[in-house]
């Protein structure tokens, strides 16, 4: 029996530190998820994916929009609209914020008929997401209401100024 030496471009832990990993903070007002993979589970359901594009030139958005009895309206896919039920959505990007972050990418999703913000997210120094505002429907027709001071999931779950350690997984609200 002969015993050989594995070859070292087979190894795992050899190919290992070659590979990039990101982990992304996202901070939903005043409450911070470290070391996530830029999705948001809302009460059980992958709602919403935050990502960095591979420049770090904008934010990539994925989000399922939902009205106030939890039928889906809207779905935006990686900042592309795969269906808006009567365009009534829209997104704004840019290269800068107006007020947050200075010469960073920003984005805002506006509902139409009520004129109100969605979501507004820019880029903050460090690998981070800063969602400022929210205003947007889960699944099951609750509504989740991001500020600058908490983050509310319909009338039963409000966090303010929380941490939470996601280990390289999903954010959850709810």
């Amino acid at each position: 029996m002969e015993l050989r030496k594995p070859e070292t471009s087979s190894l795992p832990h050899q190919t290992e530190p070659d590979r990039v990993k990101h982990s992304l903070e996202i901070r939903l007002g005043s409450n911070i998820f470290r070391n996530t993979n830029g999705v948001l589970r809302v009460q059980g359901k992958e709602q919403l994916v935050l990502e960095l594009s591979p420049e770090h030139d904008r934010i990539l958005l994925t989000i399922d929009l939902y009205d106030g009895s939890g039928n889906h309206v809207a779905h935006l896919r990686r900042n592309r609209w795969a269906f808006n039920d009567g365009t009534r959505f829209a997104l704004n990007t840019s290269d800068s914020p107006p007020t947050l972050f200075p010469n960073l990418p920003w984005l805002k999703v506006t509902d139409q008929e009520t004129g109100e913000t969605v979501l507004e997210a820019a880029v903050a120094p460090g690998e981070k997401i800063q969602v400022a505002t929210g205003k947007f429907y889960s699944h099951r027709g609750q509504l989740i209401e991001i500020t600058s001071h908490f983050c509310r999931v319909g009338s039963t779950h409000t966090l303010f100024g929380d941490v939470f350690e996601a280990r390289g997984g999903t954010a959850v609200l709810g």
